[in-house]
């Protein structure tokens, strides 16, 4: 039951907000400790490629493009990519520069203070790393302090089981299967839901921030689990 009224009717309504515009996202550079995030433009497809090349699986759930022939082909939808103001795509560098992935802002509400973190392509370079971590968090933080998006979302095809694991683990919250969503390279796609609020964020910072703590590893290895730190079950 909510707490607010109707000042004339009396009926339930919701809280009030701050409802001025969010910024959109822009070419901004993200360091952290393991990598960056940088804006993504041409210079980054070759490594890309080198990262991506002969590992088909990594396009199997993406709705619209991929697996490439080639690098030129990937190259020039790399290209095309660059130039999108929805979705924004970002590269994601180790620290030895190379791009190992991309990420992205998408279905940008600035309005309602609404922004997607999608179209997301991690190389086995990245899988499995501090870094392919530390790209989400820092995005993340980026969306909630810096452009002060209220509502951080994360959809993927409802099959995708890695996806979906991997939302929990980095504190998003399941909201339930969109059915026949999309239509998805010919296919159907039933699409899982998951988000997180700007008000869950300050717990959420504080976990990744713990997970990615240099003391939390030995030997490479994790002492402590950020899905343990944000209480998702085994």
């Amino acid at each position: 039951m909510s707490d607010h009224v109707h000042p004339q009717t009396g009926q339930p309504i919701g809280a009030p907000v701050d409802d001025r515009p969010a910024p959109r996202p822009g070419p901004v550079t993200l360091e952290g400790r393991y990598g960056r995030v940088e804006k993504l433009g041409a210079k980054h497809a070759a490594s890309l490629w080198d990262a991506v090349k002969g590992h088909d699986a990594i396009w199997t759930y993406m709705s619209q493009y991929g697996p490439f022939a080639d690098a030129a082909e990937f190259a020039a939808w790399v290209d095309k990519r660059a130039t999108l103001d929805d979705p924004y795509a970002y590269a994601i560098v180790d620290r030895n520069n190379r791009a190992v992935g991309i990420t992205t802002l998408m279905e940008i509400r600035p309005a309602m203070r609404v922004v997607e973190v999608g179209h997301i392509v991690y190389s086995p370079a990245l899988q499995r790393t501090p870094l392919g971590t530390e790209a989400q968090y820092l995005l993340a933080r980026y969306a909630f302090e810096t452009l002060r998006y209220r509502r951080y979302e994360w959809k993927c095809h409802s099959h995708n089981f890695a996806s979906r694991r991997a939302a929990l683990r980095y504190g998003f919250v399941y909201e339930g299967i969109l059915r026949q969503q999309m239509i998805a390279k010919g296919r159907n796609r039933d699409t899982a839901m998951f988000s997180m609020l700007d008000s869950e964020w300050p717990i959420r910072k504080a976990n990744f921030e713990r997970w990615l703590a240099p003391d939390n590893f030995v030997d490479s290895k994790q002492k402590l689990g950020l899905s343990a730190l944000n209480g998702v079950k085994a």
